[in-house]
């Protein structure tokens, strides 16, 4: 039994929900939300704009989806103790952002929150969920963090919504993966498609750092699904990684200056997806 029969994932995933063969897909960093540490009372309908903002110029300048993230949230709440607040504002800001650009969108909670995500993407349309440990388990920023796929999958089911798709990351970034040491990466990955994920995301070490190209390789061919590159895409190196994989999830090298907590430079999705096309 190979790896690609022993899931419910499709081969035609990407192209089902964006239409392309290979995908570019931004991420939308929102600012600290309602209930974090860092939220100093700004009004919501200034957070909303921020988001939509970023949304658009990602979308209108030749990305073909984005994921709508509470990267502004730091430090990040293991999943049972993010408050409802966060799932209310991040739906309302992911409903704006679908019905407005009407592209596909996708939802990561961090950290790890595959139910309030999934519960946000039942509310505003979202066609994915990103889940950054779907099987298994690892130690992270936040402490002990174990997979979601059990509970998450009985949660979806009870919403009646397994037209939402599950991107699920292989050896996440972020994080030390000690206690599955014992069992090689592409095992691993085969855990993530025995669990039924849709899509697999590989990724460097941390936000903008960039996978090794054998190391992506090597993730494609030991899942047998969709595969997405999850960190340090960047104009020098998209080319060569979209020649192994079926699409990118980007944001530093489109923000400015390049820091991942700044705006979406519209000029730098332009030339990002100009040079994809050369």
């Amino acid at each position: 039994m190979t790896s690609t029969t022993i899931g419910r994932g499709s081969a035609d995933t990407i192209s089902a929900i964006f239409g392309v063969a290979k995908a570019v897909i931004g991420v939308v960093h929102l600012p600290p939300l309602p209930g974090a540490p860092r939220f100093d009372g700004e009004a919501v309908e200034a957070i909303y704009a921020q988001g939509l903002a970023d949304a658009r110029s990602y979308l209108e300048n030749g990305c073909d989806g984005v994921i709508v993230e509470n990267h502004g949230d730091v430090p990040f709440s293991k999943p049972d103790d993010i408050g409802h607040e966060t799932s209310a504002h991040m739906a309302v800001i992911s409903d704006r952002i679908r019905r407005e650009l009407g592209r596909p969108i996708g939802v990561n909670v961090l950290a790890n929150a595959a139910i309030p995500a999934l519960a946000i993407a039942s509310a505003s349309g979202a066609s994915f969920i990103r889940v950054n440990q779907w099987a298994n388990a690892y130690v992270a920023n936040e402490g002990f963090v174990e997979g979601e796929a059990a509970r998450a999958s009985r949660y979806r089911a009870q919403l009646r919504a397994k037209n939402i798709r599950i991107f699920a990351d292989a050896h996440v970034k972020h994080g030390a993966h000690a206690i599955v040491a014992d069992r090689p990466v592409e095992e691993q990955v085969k855990d993530l498609v025995f669990f039924d994920a849709d899509v697999v995301i590989a990724t460097g070490q941390r936000t903008g750092h960039a996978a090794d190209l054998s190391y992506i390789r090597m993730i494609k061919e030991a899942g047998g699904l969709p595969t997405l590159v999850g960190s340090g895409v960047t104009p020098d190196n998209a080319g060569d990684i979209l020649d192994i994989v079926d699409g990118v999830i980007v944001a530093s090298s489109l923000k400015h200056d390049g820091v991942w907590w700044n705006a979406v430079d519209p000029a730098r999705v332009k030339r990002f997806i100009a040079g994809l096309k050369r």
